[in-house]
This record gives C-alpha cells, sequence and structure tokens, in this order.
C-alpha cells in the first residue's frame, strides 16, 4: 500500500514521503508571501531544518528562523518570538518540529495580531472569543515527531514560567491552514524520543477511548490509533529507517491529536504539572503514569477496553490491555515510576491541587478528588 494522500480532516493534510518538498507551495496556499519558521533548539541546528529552510528560501520566501523555544514553551519565549515575528514583518508561521515546536509556532501566530495577554485567552470558558479573528496569521504545521499531534489540534500548551503551570491557549484559528505530514522528517529521531512520542499519541488514543463523554467518531479514530501504535511503535523504535512504521506513526499522532476532543483524564493532569515543575519529557511522563491510571479507572472502562483489546488482537480482556501497557513500556525502555524518571524531592501536595486544576480531569471517568489523586501520584512516584 502506498502511504500517500491529502485529507481533509480535521485540516488540510498533504501525507506522504517527500512532501516536505512542497512546503513553499503550502505556504503560498495559506497566503504567506514571508513566513517565519518557528522550531526548537535541537532541531533548529540539524539537516532537516536546513532543508526546509533551502525549500523556502528558493522559493523567494526567505529563509528566517526563530529557535528560541524549550522543551516546555512559556511565555517568555512567546514574547522573545513576537518580538522578531512583528519587528520583521512576518505574514505567516511555519511551526516546524515536535510539541513544543509546533505549540510554539501556533501560538506565535495567533498572537501575532493580538493586543490582550496571553492568559487572556487561556482555555475557560468563551475566553477564545476575547481575541481579534483578525489578528490571527497563517500556520503551516510540519511534524518531525509521531506523538503531540499538534498540527491537528486548535490549542497550544505554553508553561506560565512564574507559577510552573501548563496552560492551554485555545483558539478554532490556530487550527493550521496546511499540514505537511512527511515520515522521511522522522527517521534521524532518537530511540527515546521515537518512544515517548509514540506513547504520547497511545495515551490520547486511550485516554480519548476512556472518557465518559458521547463523541463516538472520536471513539472510532481513538481506536483505531490505538492499534497502529501497538503495531507500528515496536517497529519504529526497532528499526529507525522503517519509512512504512514511521508513516503509521504519524498517522497514529495526528488520530490521537483529532480523538482527545472527546477529552483527556487524569494522565495528563498528572502529566502536565509533573513536566512543567521537573522538566521530564511528556510522552514519556505519560507513558510511566499510565499503568496506574488504567487500574485508577477501572471500575469505570473495565468492559470498554474488553472490547478494545478484542479488536486489538490482545487476549484476556482489561487485564490482558493492562499487560501489554507493561510489556511494551519496558520494551521501549520506559522507567517503571516517576522515580527512575528523575522526579525527586516532589511536593506531592502541591502536584496534586495543580493536577485538580488541569482542564484534563474533566474527562476523567473516575472523579478525581484529593484523596484518591493523591493516592495516584504517591503510586506512580
Amino acid at each position: 500500500m502506498k502511504l500517500f494522500g491529502n485529507w481533509n480532516y480535521p485540516n488540510p493534510i498533504r501525507f506522504g514521503a517527500g512532501r516536505i518538498n512542497e512546503l513553499a507551495e503550502a505556504c503560498r496556499a495559506a497566503g504567506m508571501a514571508k513566513p517565519l519558521l518557528v522550531t526548537d533548539r535541537g532541531l533548529a541546528k540539524l539537516e532537516i531544518t536546513s532543508r526546509a529552510l533551502d525549500i523556502l528560501d528558493e522559493a523567494g520566501l526567505g529563509r528566517a528562523i526563530f529557535s528560541e523555544v524549550d522543551p516546555n514553551p512559556n511565555e517568555q519565549n512567546v514574547e522573545a518570538g513576537l518580538k522578531i515575528y512583528r519587528d520583521g514583518g512576518f505574514d505567516g508561521v511555519v511551526a516546524f518540529g515536535g510539541g513544543s515546536g509546533l505549540d510554539l509556532g501556533k501560538t506565535l501566530a495567533f498572537m501575532a495580531g493580538q493586543t490582550r495577554p496571553i492568559w487572556d485567552f487561556e482555555d475557560i470558558g468563551d475566553w477564545w472569543t476575547r481575541a481579534d479573528p483578525a489578528g490571527i496569521h497563517p500556520i503551516v504545521a510540519v511534524p518531525t515527531t509521531a506523538g503531540t499531534g499538534s498540527e491537528v489540534g486548535r490549542a497550544g500548551v505554553i508553561t506560565n514560567s512564574e507559577t510552573h503551570e501548563k496552560k492551554i491557549i485555545f483558539h478554532p484559528k490556530m487550527l493550521p491552514t496546511v499540514v505537511i505530514c512527511d515520515p522521511e522528517l522522522t527517521v534521524g529521531m532518537p530511540k527515546a524520543i521515537t518512544a515517548g512520542t509514540g506513547l504520547d499519541a497511545f495515551a490520547h488514543c486511550v485516554e480519548a477511548y476512556s472518557s465518559p463523554h458521547y463523541h463516538p467518531m472520536s471513539q472510532g479514530v481513538a481506536l483505531e490509533g490505538m492499534r497502529l501504535v501497538k503495531d507500528f511503535l515496536p517497529r519504529a523504535y526497532a528499526d529507525p529507517s522503517d519509512l512504512e512504521a514511521r508513516a503509521h506513526m504519524m498517522s497514529a499522532a495526528a488520530m490521537g491529536a483529532t480523538a482527545f476532543q472527546k477529552g483527556l483524564g487524569a494522565i495528563h493532569a498528572l502529566s502536565h504539572p509533573i513536566g512543567a515543575v521537573h522538566h521530564t519529557h511528556h510522552g514519556t511522563t505519560n507513558a510511566v503514569c499510565m499503568p496506574a491510571v488504567l487500574q485508577f479507572n477501572r471500575p469505570a472502562i473495565e468492559g470498554r477496553f474488553g472490547d478494545a483489546a478484542a479488536y486489538l488482537g490482545i487476549t484476556g480482556g482489561f487485564d490482558g490491555f493492562c499487560a501489554f501497557v507493561d510489556e511494551l513500556n519496558a520494551s521501549l525502555g520506559i522507567p517503571k515510576n516517576l522515580t527512575e524518571l528523575g522526579v525527586n524531592d516532589a511536593d506531592i501536595d502541591s502536584l496534586v491541587q495543580a493536577a485538580l486544576k488541569d482542564p484534563s480531569t474533566g474527562g476523567n471517568p473516575v472523579e478525581m478528588t484529593y484523596e484518591n489523586t493523591r493516592i495516584l501520584l504517591e503510586r506512580i512516584l
């Protein structure tokens, strides 16, 4: 099967090996004449980024780049990027990279023409209506990992550097205008990043599938996303040059982020504050939290995941699914607990309070309280 095509779900996606060559065309289709490529510091030094800049430059679109992006991007990164963007007279963003580059790039395009501070647009109630839609600039998203799925999302996760809280900045027009999914860009990922980002995609699917909200379309997308991760993440991890596995994982990442419109849950409610305070890799933190959260949610999801296990070809129902997760984590070198991940001297009370304030709690199938969330976090530590 040739893994190549143009999709329009949830936004226009150009999928397939070599599609990065269409970057300049995609920028023009989005209405850009002078784009700013936004990525993280590590990616800025790599050949794939130079290649993207060459494509833009050769098409007369310049080769401007902003890469002062932290692994957990914060409002200081946003302010620094906005100064470059506004002073340079750019008219659109190429958001290039993993979750940090994509989220920061999308947020810069969103904030380009706004006058209010960024925290006025947190994903609370109808706060998104405070934004001036005319001040939101176009975005071409180019993922270089297969996990976050931010290329199909309408939000960016930005850390408040003063409070160490991850905030979701949301607006419908933050959905990228065009997406280029080229699995060749993910071939150079280190094994640990392949594992962590792939399990991030898996966590998105698991939590969307667990969510009690009614959204059968997302439910179906989440189920097939889990299957793709089950079948192809071990292959991508074992052989980084396996382009078929890389392509299916890129699809799974987009599927997970599409599915979690149905909701996330305790995995993300915990991993957001843990990552913000202890600077752990988001997807790897999700993977560490997942086994305990599955057991925490067992009373509400046991039957549902028995059905999922049957679809995935896993025997043993819910217990079989949990055993598969344990085995997958172990095979990919995921730490068994947060201490092994490097979380030391944790302020458990603060992390629990932050988790309960995280918007992901609303999608968890078992109500999260201070008491049961503290027990859950202690178990994961």
